[in-house]
């Protein structure tokens, strides 16, 4: 890669299109690393590896292409340069092939490839036809199959011819920003995480903050690929070994940056969306970077917005961001961030609207225990399918005391706990059905969420005890602040 400047490439597509067998043949490498991605034939996290692009070594992302892990497909879609969308030909453009290509846009990534695969097994001139719909124009479309071992170097070929053409534009001089997606403890080195270095460099004996913890610590060393390099530069995938810092008081979502970088978390954000014909809604998720949180959006002035967020975001103007909705969940477009140190600014009057507003943001992150981080983390990943206390290990009754204490948790009944953001997401879930059909029962949420009796009866009963629903004598539920009014 002498001489070039680094890229990344992130596949996107439909679950079972073949996006990691094609990656596989491209690399030699199985991305599916975890013993259950290997048992269920089914990519549930990201994977990385080495592309030969005609010479040229490019890094590589394969993202899962199941619905429930869009936010893991996000979170490798951060800070990658060209695509690899992936159209199986027996199949065509399915629900996620469309919303990869709408987080793409969102991300401002326009050039890449698109691979039709499974040309062996029907003719792929549907699925040639329907993947340009999503694409720009001149965004080359190349046949394939692994399974015949067709079309594989056309493939290949296309990706060098892409990647070619595209500008150097990450600020290689500036500070150092590494948006993590995984962190690991390697036995004899410690600490390692992963991510793509969105701008600057690191090597050994560099000082860097970890954010938005705002804990130091040093570089031991660096390799890009499983190759020991003295720099890793912007653009390339980069492990990162750590001193100073335990493995459970980073992960996805924190930020390693230089000492001098200045960014700071951030609760309040002046931004630009970029949201087509959607509506823009008043609640949504953000995702940036590797990070996601719940956030407000209130009116700024013409063309400018403004984040309220549940959680801080670590950005820079000019950063990209996804926008997603939060019930349904579903991919509404993007933006771009134009003050990442915003103050709050009072909005125009707005009608009632009937869902209950959601606890105010705490002031800044509480500091946490180490083992509080990573039980957050572990119900954050279990979303609305959440493990019982007696699950979670040793050190778990005083950690979800922590998480209560700083409002990242919410016991659902004496077995269970939820973490806020997900209750906050499900509690707007609810609200659209009350709305839609004037009030909801146990069994139809159980329906909806396809769950137990008793998980739907827990939490209808948070909900009540939280003042967002209200049970009626014949077990229905309604909103309290349309009872109210």
């Amino acid at each position: 890669m002498s001489g070039e400047t680094p890229l990344t490439v992130g596949t996107a597509g439909h679950i079972d299109h073949g996006k990691t067998a094609l990656v596989r043949a491209l690399t030699g490498r199985d991305t599916d690393r975890l013993p259950e991605e290997q048992a269920r034939g089914l990519s549930i996290d990201l994977g990385f590896a080495q592309l030969d692009a005609g010479g040229r070594l490019l890094s590589l992302v394969d993202v899962p292409g199941h619905e429930r892990f869009v936010r893991t497909m996000v979170a490798g879609a951060t800070g990658i340069d060209l695509f690899l969308l992936v159209v199986a030909a027996d199949d065509g453009v399915m629900p996620q092939t469309v919303e990869h290509a709408a987080v793409l846009r969102a991300l401002g990534v326009r050039a890449g490839v698109v691979a039709v695969t499974k040309t062996d097994l029907a003719d792929p001139a549907r699925a040639r036809e329907e993947a340009r719909e999503l694409v720009d124009e001149g965004v080359p479309i190349v046949d394939c199959s692994v399974h015949a071992g067709t079309g594989i170097e056309q493939v290949r070929a296309a990706i060098a011819h892409v990647a070619s053409g595209l500008p150097d534009v990450r600020p290689h001089d500036g500070p150092a920003v590494l948006h993590v997606d995984r962190s690991f403890t390697i036995h004899g080195a410690g600490t390692v995480v992963t991510g793509t270095l969105w701008s600057g460099s690191l090597g050994a004996g560099d000082r860097v903050i970890l954010l938005p913890s705002g804990r130091r610590a040093r570089v031991r060393s660096a390799q890009v690929h499983d190759a020991a390099v003295e720099r890793a530069n912007a653009g390339q995938r980069v492990a990162v070994n750590l001193a100073g810092v335990r493995v459970d008081a980073i992960g996805r979502g924190d930020v390693v940056t230089s000492v001098d970088a200045g960014l700071q978390p951030a609760w309040i954000l002046d931004v630009e969306l970029e949201l087509g014909d959607a509506e823009i809604p008043r609640r949504a998720q953000i995702h940036h970077g590797t990070r996601e949180t719940p956030a407000r959006i209130a009116d700024r002035e013409p063309g400018r917005w403004q984040l309220r967020c549940e959680r801080p975001l670590i950005a820079r103007a000019g950063d990209r961001f996804v926008v997603r909705s939060i019930s349904p969940p579903g991919t509404l477009g993007g933006g771009v961030v134009l003050d990442p140190a915003a103050r709050r600014t009072r909005r125009p009057e707005q009608p009632e609207q009937p869902v209950a507003a959601a606890p105010a943001p705490q002031p800044g992150p509480r500091p946490l225990s180490e083992t509080a981080l990573m039980l957050e983390r572990t119900l954050q990943e279990a979303a609305d399918r959440p493990p019982r206390d007696s699950e979670l290990g040793e050190g778990a009754e005083a950690a979800l005391g922590e998480l209560r204490a700083a409002g990242r948790a919410v016991r659902l009944d004496r077995t269970m706990h939820i973490h806020r953001e997900v209750l906050d997401a499900l509690s707007d879930r609810v609200a659209t059905i009350i709305t839609a059909e004037e009030s909801i029962t146990l069994a139809r949420l159980r329906d909806e969420l396809g769950t137990s009796r008793r998980y739907a009866q827990a939490l209808l009963e948070t909900l009540d005890s939280e003042r967002v629903t209200l049970r009626l004598p014949d077990d229905r539920r309604i909103l309290r602040r349309r009872q109210a009014s």
